[in-house]
């Protein structure tokens, strides 16, 4: 993690290139976007996650791992279309069925979603709340944000 006055920043490694701004969402458990989320809205359906019920339109969703069907990556991919997907993905393990979502969309439709891939002391390193940009290069990915006095980072919980 880098500092530069109130602005912090970690790196990552790209998976699909781009760049996207938007609220930080911490996803509690894995989840499928084939069947876990709405097709025409973003919305979290899954009657079994914790986070029924929120919108991943235009968020940063911070996910450890996704679950389920390969078709997860078609759902993406039509979410990213229709402009009802998350800003970015920010990933703690490699996860080929996401990034085949974004690497469709930006191939056939021409909308990027950048997907990042995070080790844990990034992961570790992130903001719990908050407004952050992500930008994934060919030359390598980051996640910025500016510290703010009221909101607590995870080095200080």
């Amino acid at each position: 993690m880098s500092q530069a006055g109130s602005e912090r920043s970690v790196s990552a490694v790209s998976l699909c290139l781009g760049v996207g701004f938007g609220e930080i969402l911490w996803l509690d458990e894995p989840l499928s976007f084939w069947g876990g989320t709405e097709l025409d809205t973003g919305v979290i359906t899954d009657v079994h996650h914790p986070q029924q019920g929120v919108s991943l339109v235009g968020r940063v969703v911070v996910m450890g791992a996704s679950r389920g069907s390969s078709s997860s990556s078609s759902v993406l991919a039509e979410q990213i279309r229709a402009a009802v997907a998350p800003a970015a993905i920010l990933l703690g393990s490699r996860d080929a069925i996401v990034t085949l979502g974004a690497l469709a969309a930006a191939e056939i439709y021409g909308t990027r979603l950048p997907i990042l891939l995070l080790n844990e002391s990034g992961m570790a390193g992130l903001p719990r709340s908050g407004s952050v940009t992500v930008r994934a290069a060919e030359d390598g990915a980051s996640i910025c944000w500016n510290l703010q006095r009221d909101t607590p980072t995870p080095h200080s919980m």
